[in-house]
C-alpha cells in the first residue's frame, strides 16, 4: 500500500471543502453567481388580527395558515424535504454540489455538512450557516405537504420527534436554525415578519386549541 503524506491529505479536504462552499452560492448547472435577493417585504398578520374570530377552532385553523407563510418558505422547506437531498436558494433548486442526507442528516463521511456550513454566514462564499446545520427527518417534511398536513405532523409524537405540543412551541422559540431563517445572509430572502411575530401565532394556536386545516 502507497502511503499518503498527512498534509496533503489534510490539504485536499480543506481544498473541497472549499470548492465545496463556492459552488453552494452557484446555480445548478450555470456556473455563475446567484444575484443577491432583495429582503422579504412580506409581513405576517399580527394575533390580534383574529381576536374577532369568536370560534376556537375557526381562530385557531386562521392563526395557523399565517404560520403556514413560515413552514411554506423556501429557509424551510429546502431542509425539510421529502426525500434524501436538500434544496437551495429561493427557487428551491437541487443542493451544489449534490449531498446526501445521510444517516442522522449531517451528510457523509467525507462531505459532512459542516465542511461548508460552520457556525455563522460566511457571505464571501454564500454558505449559510449556524450552530447546527442539517436535514429534518422526513417524517417532518414541509416540501409537497398541505397545511393541513404540515399541521398534523407537527403535532403527531410519532413524527415530530416525540415532543408535546409544548415541547413543539419550544422548538419553535429557541431552535438556532429556526432562528437563523431571519438572518439567512446573501442572496437568500427570510421568511415573512418576524421570528417573534412567528412564535407569537404558534402560541396563539396553542392557546386557542391547536387545531388544523383540512388536509
Amino acid at each position: 500500500m502507497i502511503g499518503v503524506p498527512m498534509g496533503f491529505v489534510g490539504g485536499t479536504a480543506l481544498l473541497l471543502g472549499v470548492v465545496a462552499a463556492t459552488l453552494i452560492g452557484l446555480e445548478p448547472g450555470l456556473g455563475q453567481p446567484v444575484p443577491p435577493s432583495p429582503p422579504s417585504t412580506a409581513e405576517l398578520r399580527p394575533v390580534s388580527a383574529f381576536a374577532a374570530i369568536s370560534d376556537a377552532r375557526a381562530r385557531a385553523v386562521a392563526l395557523f395558515r399565517e404560520a403556514g407563510k413560515v413552514f411554506q418558505h423556501p429557509r424551510c422547506v429546502n431542509c425539510h424535504v421529502d426525500g434524501d437531498h436538500p434544496l437551495q436558494t429561493d427557487h428551491m433548486q437541487p443542493h451544489q454540489p449534490p449531498v446526501v442526507r445521510g444517516t442522522e442528516g449531517h451528510g457523509v463521511p467525507g462531505l459532512r455538512c459542516s465542511a461548508c456550513h460552520g457556525a455563522a454566514n460566511f457571505d464571501p462564499a454564500r454558505s449559510p450557516g449556524t450552530t447546527h446545520w442539517l436535514l429534518a427527518p422526513t417524517s417532518m417534511a414541509l416540501e409537497a405537504r398541505s397545511l393541513g398536513q404540515i399541521c398534523e405532523q407537527i403535532k403527531d409524537p410519532a413524527r415530530n420527534g416525540n415532543r408535546t405540543i409544548n415541547a413543539v412551541l419550544d422548538h419553535a422559540i429557541s431552535d438556532s436554525l429556526i432562528i437563523w431563517a431571519w438572518s439567512p445572509g446573501s442572496g437568500r430572502t427570510p421568511p415573512p415578519g418576524t421570528h417573534a411575530a412567528f412564535v407569537a401565532l404558534m402560541q396563539a394556536w396553542v392557546d386557542a386549541g391547536a387545531y388544523c386545516p383540512p388536509p
